[in-house]
């Protein structure tokens, strides 16, 4: 806690004070370019990483960067509901949906029942990537760990662009070339960032 307290005031003293237009304009009202979807993982680090201010990305980050299906629901739907704040009512131009290598939530796919029973809303939450897993053990053997690793990380970026098309909203701003949709795989190791090509339908390093 400590930490975190210096780290307040080191904020207020300098970043703010280098900023402080910014945020002076920033105090009314938003308008961010790009609604980003992230894993909550620590490593991942939006602003780091596309050199962006506060103010430009509308974020919403869960475990393994999950985009649910849209769905007509009275439950609290977090993620859902903040997709159509940033569509709807931000009306960003851009999403983008980031995975990244050595994500946990995507590896807990594998996990066992009795591994599981202790997070058992997580195992919930994670059965929104079944199918997931059920497309990267059909092309790799469970002995090859490795790639199976990155494999599903990258086949679940385009499995959540294509629950974003289940949102009406979204699929018809699409549609109009209003709305630009982006797949994204972080590598932590590198800093690379590779842009998954719809028609190739292969991540490419981003340069």
């Amino acid at each position: 806690m400590e930490k975190l307290l210096k780290g307040l005031i080191k904020f207020r003293e300098h970043d703010f004070e280098i900023h402080k237009e910014l945020f002076r304009q920033l105090s009314k009202s938003q308008n961010p370019h790009t609604l980003f979807i992230g894993c909550s993982d620590s490593r991942l680090v939006p602003n780091l990483i596309t050199q962006t201010l506060p103010g430009e990305l509308f974020m919403v980050r869960n475990i393994a960067n999950i985009v649910p299906p849209y769905r007509e629901s009275q439950e609290y739907l977090a993620t859902t509901s903040a997709i159509e704040y940033a569509v709807n009512v931000l009306e960003v131009q851009n999403i983008i949906v980031c995975g990244h290598s050595n994500c946990g939530g995507c590896k807990a796919l594998y996990a066992s029942g009795e591994a599981l029973s202790a997070i058992p809303h997580t195992r919930k939450w994670l059965e929104l990537a079944g199918r997931v897993k059920e497309t990267v053990l059909s092309q790799v053997t469970a002995e090859d760990a490795a790639k199976r690793e990155w494999m599903t990380e990258q086949a679940n970026v385009v499995e959540q662009l294509k629950h974003l098309l289940t949102y009406s909203f979204i699929r018809e701003k699409y549609a109009q070339r209003r709305l630009a949709i982006n797949g994204w795989y972080y590598m932590i190791e590198t800093g690379e960032v590779y842009i998954y090509n719809k028609e190739s339908q292969e991540f490419e390093l981003a340069n």
